[in-house]
């Protein structure tokens, strides 16, 4: 019984001993606290063990394992920092700590822990950050309060440095802002905003290290959208402003004709239509049209929507009332308060019975280049080119308020309220042509009509042509027609003394035959017959015949020109005295047909021969010896 005991005592014996010797191989041993800078390059120095026995004899061995193991690689009895390019040791990310556990291990036995603590010492190794919730587009009403926090930017720093902020003078719109607590980020407004002067605005800000060497910064560019607030009253289309630098819209006055005849009329306008809108153009609030004043008592009435005016019953008088004025006011619905004013002039004008008529669809222009500026167009015959239309609702075809313009709208050409047509000669090259359109405008009625012209560039020193050729063929043949009529007028002349001579022949015939043959045959003396032979009175070009009964053998007494002469004794008979004229037409080389025929010409004629005045023919020599032919033909038929 004894023999079992003291063999488990020496078993127990043996095993203290054995791990008294074991232990003694781990003593020596402490907790390291070690000291490193973020971003230390790989293999850094941390620490030396403190352990007695070598790594690797006996059985001995050491361990680093705990949280951040990865961290550190024993060299020997050396703790080293286990990093990488990949693998940086940064505070930022890993903490301000890395902690892990030196294990010694006899025979694969724990014998001993030790605690490895490794503090990690700040760089300044990162920028500002803003923080993006406080960079995102910016709204400000525009009747914001100047002196007023408008908004907040925050910026970041991973190091925990101290952050200031900056606003950059070189922003656009840097004068409407300002910070005055650099470390807050807090944006004041500086100066008021005006949504109608500027919709958006533009800030860059920079946020700056305060408390490092490096002064670390970065910036932001932020957005300020203006929101429109109800600051502004309506204003009439179009808007003409007051200057360039004052936004303020001058109301239009708007004009419309009517005649006497028109009602129930929805009139037009010019400028229109009648139109308002509200100044606060982000807001674009409702209007509500009305007539203050000249609505003639509902004879015009306007939409309180649209604004468009009717008229409702026609004018009676244009003369008692020529025109009419109204007041147009232009009110917010949601604020009568603001409103606007505008002047409407509708006159009564008379019925425009005729349209504007050109006298001509083309006219022809002609310009010589010249080194002068200007110089008016010219047609044919050199005479000024004057365009205008003939208006016949005036009594002088001449409508005042015509208006005449150019299109397409040329920088060679203009043309003046007259209607004539200057041109940039000095602009103008040789051989060119230009078809213009002018356009007649009745600003009144609003009616417009237009007709071309062509305008040919001569060369210098070229004369303007008289007329087209059709022209000049005319006019040549009018100075034909002239001439052969010059001409016809010396030939009856000649054939007029010619027959002269003829009657004196037969006159002096006569003369020798006894005289008492007529008198013999009638049965009366010759005095009485002279005293009853008829004669022709009166001035040149107008002849009147009395009654007569002379025989066809006794002279007679004609008027010519005033002066009574003895010139033509009648013949026998009138085919004898036409075959006369026709011979002696013929022995000058004229041809005598057309005698016969003016002879036989309408009764009218023939009455006018012998009883009626004959007017107009007195400068005409053979119309006078066709009339006195007449005369001494009726004569003898009438005996």
């Amino acid at each position: 019984m004894l023999k079992p005991c003291r063999l488990l005592l020496l078993q127990v014996t043996l095993r203290l001993s054995y791990h008294i010797v074991t232990a003694s191989l781990c003593l020596g041993g402490s907790d390291i606290f070690a000291v490193i800078r973020e971003n230390s390059p790989m293999g850094q120095f941390i620490a030396n063990l403190s352990v007695t026995a070598e790594p690797g004899s006996n059985g001995f061995r050491i361990c680093v394992t705990g949280k951040n193991a990865d961290w550190f690689f024993l060299d020997g009895r050396t703790i080293r920092l286990n990093s990488s390019t990949s693998k940086v040791l940064d505070r930022e990310v890993q903490g301000s700590l890395l902690i892990a556990e030196l294990t010694c291990y006899e025979e694969d036995v724990i014998q001993s822990q030790y605690r490895i603590l490794v503090q990690i010492l700040n760089e300044n190794d990162n920028e500002p950050k803003f923080q993006l919730e406080t960079t995102q587009p910016v709204y400000i009403n525009e009747l914001t309060s100047v002196n007023s926090v408008v908004f907040t930017v925050k910026a970041v720093d991973a190091d925990g440095d101290t952050i200031t902020y900056i606003i950059d003078q070189s922003s656009p719109d840097s004068s409407y802002f300002r910070i005055d607590l650099p470390n807050s980020g807090s944006v004041v407004l500086d100066k008021p905003l005006d949504y109608e002067t500027k919709t958006h605005l533009q800030l860059l800000i920079w946020a700056t290290e305060a408390n490092t060497l490096e002064k670390f910064n970065t910036s932001t560019s932020l957005t300020i959208n203006i929101q429109d607030g109800d600051d502004q009253y309506p204003h009439f289309l179009p808007c003409t402003p007051v200057s360039a630098d004052v936004p303020v819209c001058t109301s239009p006055v708007y004009s419309a004709n009517i005649t006497e005849k028109h009602q129930s009329l929805i009139l037009v306008f010019s400028p229109g239509p009648i139109r308002a809108e509200d100044g606060d153009r982000g807001l674009d609030s409702p209007l509500i049209y009305s007539i203050l004043s000249g609505g003639d008592q509902g004879r015009f009435v306007i939409n309180n929507r649209t604004g468009e005016i009717r008229l409702t019953r026609a004018v009676n008088d244009r003369r008692q009332t020529p025109s009419f004025r109204l007041s147009i006011m232009a009110s917010q619905l949601d604020d009568p308060l603001k409103y606007s004013v505008a002047s409407a002039l509708i006159r009564v004008l008379g019925e425009n019975r005729f349209p504007l008529v050109f006298n001509t669809t083309t006219y022809k222009g002609f310009v010589t280049p010249s080194s002068s500026p200007a110089t008016i167009v010219s047609t044919y015959g050199n005479q000024v080119l004057l365009m205008q239309v003939m208006d016949q609702d005036f009594s002088d075809g001449l409508n005042p308020n015509v208006q005449y313009s150019l299109r397409p709208s040329s920088g060679l050409y203009h043309i003046t309220r007259e209607g004539v047509l200057i041109a940039r000669t000095d602009r103008v090259h040789t051989f060119d042509r230009h078809i213009l359109q002018v356009i007649a405008r009745d600003e009144e009625s609003g009616e417009e009509v237009s007709a071309s012209v062509d305008i040919e560039v001569l060369q210098r020193g070229q004369a303007v042509p008289r007329g087209t050729f059709n022209d000049q063929q005319q006019f040549g043949d009018v100075d034909t027609q002239m001439a052969g009529g010059i001409a016809a007028g010396f030939l009856l002349v000649f054939v007029a003394g010619a027959l002269f001579l003829l009657l004196r022949t037969i006159r002096r015939k006569n003369r020798r035959e006894p005289t008492d043959h007529s008198s013999v045959s009638l049965g009366k003396p010759p005095k009485e017959m002279n005293r009853q032979s008829g004669h022709f009175h009166g001035q040149q070009g107008v002849y009147t015949r009395r009654e007569s009964l002379i025989p066809s053998s006794v002279s007679t007494d004609i008027s010519i020109g005033g002066v009574s002469r003895n010139l033509y004794p009648v013949v026998s008979r009138s085919e004898d005295l036409t075959e006369a004229v026709k011979s002696s037409m013929r022995a000058t080389g004229a041809d005598g047909s057309n005698v016969t025929e003016e002879m036989q010409q309408s009764s009218a004629f023939r009455d006018s021969v012998q009883g009626e005045d004959i007017t107009g023919q007195g400068n005409d020599p053979y119309r006078t010896m066709l009339a006195t032919i007449y005369a001494e033909s009726s004569s003898e038929e009438g005996q």
